[in-house]
């Protein structure tokens, strides 16, 4: 998802205002440190092309949007208004609020304090998700610069992220997968821009998975290289939560049924029609000149004493005596050899520029996908095993948990 970001001032939802029976306070997010819960959408919410059935709120200024609850929710597939090491638990007044509508979702943070800076002040800020696919984060009490929060135990992020689930098999031991997660892309927001009483709104843009037909799928320009599967009957970019079915299926290798194909293949082709053609001259012009030295050879053989000018003249034309013959017949393999391991070098090097060239303009094609899933180290699949500063979340139960209206927590 590609988002059209603009800073605005009054997109602060009173959530005072709203239905006291439809405002909930979550009692143990309010008391917690590090947990988050599952909250059920009454709509569908639009994330990168994905409808998002329900969401993961969590104590440190963020929703976890993720299928696959771990404990390192901060890593990836989030919406994070601003994401730190928030602790309710330090202050009473401190409480984690949402507001579900119907049309729009807003998630409150209100009140709440830096666990290793509660003298800093407490901060309250807010995330809505709206049906059509716009985020708002809106910011009322920003007590410090938020580029100046400490990330030494909690990340520091404010914007979005999503990422791709993939399952590989460990062949050394059965019945066993390891799921690996890919962030493919990630928004983020310029922290200095948040202090008291602003907003950024993000508009969602074109993604491939809204085309339902092959010919709107390739013929479409949203700046993404649309694909058409047939056997899924999906457009896709390659780049979504559905990565794993688009590789099972072999719908990056597959020829799209409107008859067109990945610029990348047309490259290759090319590259080795060359080779074919080249390989079918040079063994043409090579047989030409082995005719032609044997006939000059039996030629200057034939010829009597009496005709050693004639024969002195053939020799300067190409003529050459049993010797030198052999001598260019022991080393002509050699020089083939070597003629065409320059070549195949060359192509190479060429073909290695070309696809370089090609993956830089065209992120999402096959090709960059191939090199991108086997160049893990740097994708945050790889942090989460070698636990690499990502703090850890504790999902919180979902039954018993909401707390409706304001006095109830009050009391609490």
């Amino acid at each position: 998802m590609n988002a059209i970001v603009e800073w605005i001032k009054d997109l602060w939802v009173n959530v005072d205002q709203m239905d006291k029976e439809k405002v909930k306070i979550h009692g143990i997010l309010s008391n917690t440190h590090r947990q988050a819960a599952r909250v059920n959408l009454s709509f569908d919410f639009p994330f990168y092309g994905h409808f998002l059935h329900d969401l993961t709120v969590a104590t440190g200024g963020f929703i976890y949007t993720g299928d696959v609850v771990h404990r390192m929710l901060t890593a990836t597939q989030y919406i994070a208004p601003l994401m730190a090491n928030f602790d309710p638990s330090v202050s009473r007044n401190s409480t984690v609020i949402y507001f579900d509508n119907g049309t729009a979702l807003v998630v409150q943070w209100d009140h709440v304090h830096l666990q290793d800076n509660y003298h800093l002040g407490s901060f309250t800020f807010q995330a809505t998700l709206h049906s059509d696919g716009r985020i708002v984060f809106a910011y009322k009490e920003i007590p410090m610069e938020v580029a100046q929060i400490s990330s030494v135990n909690h990340p520091v992020k404010v914007g979005l992220s999503d990422a791709f689930v993939v399952v590989h098999r460990i062949q050394q031991i059965p019945n066993v997968r390891r799921r690996t997660i890919y962030e493919y892309h990630r928004v983020e927001l310029t922290k200095t821009k948040i202090t008291n009483s602003t907003a950024v709104e993000m508009m969602p843009l074109p993604t491939c998975l809204q085309f339902t037909s092959c010919d709107s799928c390739i013929s479409s320009q949203i700046n993404f290289n649309c694909s058409w599967c047939h056997l899924l009957r999906r457009c896709s970019s390659g780049f979504d939560r559905h990565r794993q079915d688009w590789v099972d299926n072999s719908c990056p290798d597959e020829v799209n049924s409107c008859g067109h194909r990945d610029p990348i293949i047309h490259i290759i082709d090319i590259g080795i029609l060359y080779v074919i053609l080249w390989l079918w001259v040079y063994s043409q012009t090579t047989d030409k000149t082995e005719v032609v030295m044997c006939n000059s050879l039996s030629l200057s053989l034939s010829l009597s004493p009496d005709d050693t000018k004639i024969a002195l003249h053939l020799k300067d034309n190409g003529a050459m005596p049993k010797e030198s013959a052999a001598e260019r017949k022991d080393t002509h393999p050699l020089h083939t050899g070597l003629i065409l391991g320059i070549l195949v070098v060359l192509l190479i090097m060429a073909a290695a520029v070309l696809v370089t060239v090609y993956i830089y303009h065209h992120p999402t094609s096959a090709a960059s996908l191939f090199f991108i899933e086997r160049r893990p180290s740097r994708w945050p699949a790889m942090k989460f095993r070698r636990g690499s500063g990502h703090p850890a979340y504790a999902e919180v139960e979902p039954v018993g948990q909401e707390k409706e209206g304001f006095i109830e927590s009050e009391q609490c």
